[in-house]
């Protein structure tokens, strides 16, 4: 990719449209925010014009990555496309898709859980009607029973009450096969409603580290956003992100990549208790949601943590290659400094970003709204 001011064109127009480039580089307007046609039309000239000019296929994945960064839906990937576009290195179908993978997202989370949800509910469905007509066979079969038994004590009966008793006895061998039948269904939906609970508690978990993952910090957020709000408590949220890891990937491959992932999560995860939760994000970012902690000291635990790590010096065991420093920057927000849970999010993240143009290895708090 070239640096002449065509080349720049693009990047700049992606830059603007994520809110990523240096405020200082423009005066500000009184302009009125623009109606929300204008913005669609925005928002989808720049998708375009993104997928176009580097080239990329106009594919449904692409399409759904591009609105993702555009539209503010996940401010994270905005970020990697805009530090990738700033560094001149080009935005190819392939880094695409890698970004795709290691992003985390699940675009179908959503159709997902609401069939877990029918799933769930058919199974209780189904387990509730099959219990209550066990229950009416088995009493059926014992009132049966009795009838059977009546019926062959009864002294010089004629061949037709012989006939009846004979097919009663049938019925009853029939209901009794049917309970029984009845009964291992009923067994087998317990044990398919506790594979399920399993299968959910695994969609949850981070498969490298063994923390929770993005899905699972959201419905973590909203819990601890809902009881901290109602008894007035302090509540921070920081994103953690691994500085220079792509070099680290180049240098010493993805395995020792994945190794310092796990070193970084057990890292944040040593700081972690019941009022301190780490979740990995995606890729190499962390997130970290601090209960009863307001943001400077928040930062300050996490910055303690970051601190620890700087100190010492890696060598990657299977190659006895040092890694050298390996550092994490991040950026805290107080979750109640803004009118909604997302914008604290980003602004967590801007303060991440605000971390790595300063430096790297360090913690940044976000400016309160």
């Amino acid at each position: 990719m070239t640096t002449n001011a065509t080349s720049r064109e693009p990047v700049g127009r992606l830059l603007d449209w994520l809110g990523l480039r240096n405020p200082r580089s423009g005066a500000p307007t009184d302009e009125p925010p623009p109606d929300p046609r204008q913005t669609r039309r925005a928002l989808a000239q720049a998708i375009a014009s993104f997928l176009i000019d580097h080239d990329l296929d106009v594919s449904p994945a692409n399409l759904s990555l591009a609105h993702a960064a555009f539209s503010g839906a996940n401010p994270q990937l905005a970020r990697k496309i805009a530090m990738r576009a700033q560094s001149g290195e080009p935005i190819t179908q392939s880094w695409l898709e890698e970004l795709a993978a290691s992003d985390g997202r699940m675009p179908d989370q959503a159709d997902l859980d609401r069939l877990i949800a029918r799933l769930e509910s058919n199974l209780e469905t189904f387990s509730t009607h099959t219990k209550a007509a066990r229950t009416v066979a088995h009493d059926y079969g014992s009132e049966l029973e009795q009838h059977v038994v009546d019926l062959e004590q009864v002294q010089q009966t004629g061949q037709l009450v012989t006939n009846l008793a004979g097919l009663a006895r049938a019925m009853l061998e029939r209901t009794r096969k049917a309970e029984n039948d009845m009964r291992r269904s009923e067994n087998e939906a317990k044990a398919l409603r506790r594979s399920l609970a399993r299968a959910k508690r695994d969609a949850e978990i981070d498969y490298l580290t063994g923390l929770p993952n993005r899905r699972a910090f959201e419905i973590l957020l909203e819990h601890h956003y809902a009881e901290a709000k109602s008894e007035c408590e302090a509540l921070s949220v920081a994103f953690c992100d691994i500085d220079e890891f792509k070099k680290i990937n180049d240098l010493h491959g993805h395995e020792a990549g994945d190794r310092v992932i796990k070193l970084i999560a057990d890292t944040l995860a040593k700081i972690s208790d019941d009022h301190c939760h780490v979740a990995r994000h995606g890729g190499e970012e962390f997130v970290m949601l601090f209960r009863g902690l307001p943001p400077a000291d928040a930062a300050q635990r996490l910055d303690e943590a970051r601190d620890s790590l700087a100190e010492r010096r890696l060598i990657n065991r299977k190659t006895d290659e040092p890694f050298g420093q390996v550092t994490f920057s991040g950026g805290v927000a107080d979750v109640f400094g803004y009118g909604e849970v997302r914008a604290a999010l980003k602004a967590a993240d801007d303060a991440l970003y605000r971390a790595k143009e300063g430096g790297r290895n360090r913690i940044e708090l976000a400016t309160p709204a």
